[in-house]
């Protein structure tokens, strides 16, 4: 097996998940300027138990899966990949009959009695199909990920939110005159035709390479029996699904503290399901845009550090732990700063049709992009830790934080100065403490060590100047451009980040000839 950095892979899924997100903007803007901020409250009420279980299938098998066919390919047994993708493809078909039938079973009672959001009940029952086809979908890229390939699963991901935004935008257009509760079902059920159709594209193109596959089985030999190779994966997956499990299921404690303690000082229901749209649907979106290109790099990382870490190469894994960190960190400091500096007319951009939601969320996503350094470097080192073979480690950090979160929650959300706030500042400790945690245990088991004004202080300034550029050219356009100012802003940031960058030598020569490299086969 050729050796490989994860860059080719990580720009692959980052060019893919560009567009995904795009896409997903397209259908969350417009959506949320058809249905308000009261839909959307139906709308999200319905995803974080549908979270749950989508990772709980998705999450450990696939990856590990990715880390052993990865393995395997390393020492040239091909049909051992093979016979790991074949026996998770059956778990995972049966995982999504059950997570499904639970999700559909449990609706009406978590929506009566837990959330306290009747309205959500349709939007539940909508998104529930998509649970029998992603657990598949997911195992198809997992394999695809092991062999360090990641076109199919970048097909997939643009197939799926295509089918997911055109079908669900049509139908809450035409539901709404039916009522908001109707709308917000017809938008979750294109999660449900996005994850059949991108099932369908990557069955279809795992199909049509089968040849290639007769190949390489001709010269491999197999011994492990089926039980062997299952003993493997949940070694491995069981507690990177715990780690994976832990946020959702900590928004779904959010989302019942929040219901709750905004009632408990005087909201009433309605008022209370509106400030949880305004953070979980409006705002929380928006921090999802920066971790493109680190969740590309987290899910490129496993394959290639598994096989540098299974065949001993530890220059290698050293190198790209290390270019993986200062990638999370250069990518995730101007992310952090642009999102706290045009908070409130970024806001107004996107939802021109609901300015009193976009206004009363900006103060939503000021807290919650100031932690998205932490929560990139979460990302990347939980995938080193994984590759390396310390799943457990990133879950024991995260639980840690996780009590955090649920005590500055609750403390907060009771303050009424602080209200929703509340939620996004726990939100921030919780990714702060992970960070720090996940970090110092990837530079004790990799004996990595880092330049710190290469990792922090260059880049640290480049993203200053960056912020006061982006202030001063808002201030001074608004006037008389509006809202397109807020798009001048943002491109000026982006030149004069890339340019400090590269100004300040944050980016070395030899790194940015790797990038053109890279760029050049893609």
């Amino acid at each position: 097996m050729s050796k490989k950095t994860f860059l080719g892979g990580a720009i692959i899924l980052s060019a893919a998940g560009l567009l995904v997100k795009f896409l997903g903007a397209i259908f969350r803007i417009p959506l949320a300027n058809i249905i308000g901020a009261d839909g959307i409250g139906y709308y999200q009420t319905a995803y974080p138990i549908y979270s749950v279980l989508l990772i709980m299938s998705t999450s450990g098998i696939p990856t590990a899966v990715s880390k052993l066919v990865s393995e395997k390919r390393a020492i040239g047994d091909h049909y051992g990949a093979q016979a790991v993708f074949r026996a998770a493809v059956v778990l995972l078909f049966f995982v999504g009959i059950v997570t499904a039938s639970v999700f559909f079973l449990s609706s009406k009672y978590l929506v009566m009695h837990v959330f306290r959001a009747p309205g959500a009940y349709y939007a539940m029952i909508a998104i529930a199909p998509a649970l029998l086809f992603v657990p598949v979908m997911s195992a198809f890229r997992g394999y695809f990920q092991g062999h360090q390939d990641m076109r199919p699963t970048a097909v997939s991901q643009i197939v799926e939110q295509l089918f997911r935004v055109i079908p669900g935008l049509v139908l809450a257009y035409y539901l709404t005159s039916k009522g908001l509760e109707y709308a917000a079902a017809g938008a979750s059920f294109g999660a449900t035709s996005g994850a059949f159709m991108g099932t369908v594209v990557i069955v279809l193109m795992y199909v049509f390479r089968r040849k290639d596959r007769r190949i390489n089985l001709q010269n491999s030999a197999h011994e492990e029996r089926p039980g062997q190779i299952m003993k493997k994966l949940f070694a491995i997956a069981i507690p990177i699904t715990i780690g994976a499990e832990i946020m959702p299921i900590m928004n779904v404690v959010d989302l019942t503290i929040v219901m709750n303690r905004l009632q408990d000082i005087g909201f009433t229901y309605k008022s209370a399901d509106v400030l949880y749209g305004q953070l979980s649907g409006l705002a929380a979106p928006l921090i999802n845009f920066p971790q493109i290109l680190i969740f590309s790099m987290a899910l490129s990382l496993v394959p290639v550090i598994s096989a540098a870490n299974e065949t001993r190469d530890y220059i290698f894994l050293k190198y790209n732990v290390q270019v993986a960190i200062r990638s999370a960190i250069i990518i995730g400091l101007p992310c952090a700063a642009g999102l706290m500096v045009l908070a409130e007319p970024i806001m107004l951009l996107l939802y021109p049709m609901q300015k009193a939601s976009a206004v009363g969320s900006a103060s939503c996503l000021f807290i919650l992009a100031s932690g998205i350094l932490f929560l990139s470097l979460v990302q990347v080192c939980t995938s080193i830790l994984q590759g390396i073979g310390k799943p457990e480690i990133p879950v024991r950090n995260l639980l840690i934080s996780c009590v955090f979160k649920i005590v500055c929650t609750y403390l907060l959300t009771g303050i009424p100065s602080f209200n929703v706030r509340g939620a996004a500042i726990g939100t921030v400790v919780a990714y702060m403490i992970a960070s720090i945690l996940n970090l110092n245990s990837v530079l004790k088991f990799t004996k990595c060590k880092f330049d710190i004004l290469l990792f922090i202080i260059k880049p640290a300034l480049a993203t200053i100047v960056m912020g006061t550029i982006v202030f001063i050219s808002f201030s001074a356009l608004y006037k008389n451009l509006g809202n397109l100012a807020t798009v001048i802003s943002v491109f000026l940031g982006m030149a004069s980040y890339s340019l400090m960058l590269i100004g300040v030598k944050a980016i070395t020569q030899d790194e940015l000839m790797r990038l053109r490299k890279k760029f050049r086969l893609v």
